[in-house]
């Protein structure tokens, strides 16, 4: 595919970065001593699946998170720069969009009320499926120059 400036492939993997990006933002901005130290994010989960409407959602809660919440504040934090770094580099990106996608429908049935996490989420969504079925790996990754997922 042809397009102006650069090639259908190229704008992928752009999408691809751009992703990562915005997973590494979304670590970047955390505070981190609040969510190890304090507890700050999961007490913050804890209040929204509390008070969800869909009973599944805060048994789920109770039953993986409320337990080993310290656990649990590190692997949503380093699961977002893990992201990050993985499709900005573009290694494992199959499985970092895997993941994402992950992540990002976890985050939007948890905030299910909220519009605005809900519009970020959904969008990160999008482009993690557009660029997973798009293969976008296959230009500018590590993934390409090593010869995984070809």
């Amino acid at each position: 595919m042809q397009t102006v400036w650069l090639t259908g492939a190229e704008w992928l993997a752009v999408l691809r970065i751009g992703l990562g990006l915005w997973w590494l933002e979304s670590w970047r901005h955390k505070d981190r001593k609040g969510w190890f130290e304090r507890g700050t994010g999961i007490a913050w989960a804890a209040d929204v699946a509390g008070k969800h409407k869909w009973p599944p959602v805060k048994k789920g809660f109770e039953a993986i998170v409320a337990p080993r919440p310290k656990l649990m504040a590190y692997v949503v934090v380093y699961a977002e720069l893990a992201l990050g770094l993985g499709l900005v580099t573009g290694l494992l990106t199959p499985v970092a969009l895997i993941g994402g996608l992950l992540l990002n429908l976890l985050y939007l049935v948890l905030m299910i009320h909220d519009w605005a996490e809900q519009g970020q989420n959904a969008m990160m969504a999008l482009i993690s499926l557009v660029a997973l079925f798009a293969m976008s790996w296959q230009t500018w990754s590590l993934d390409h120059a090593i010869g995984l997922f070809r």
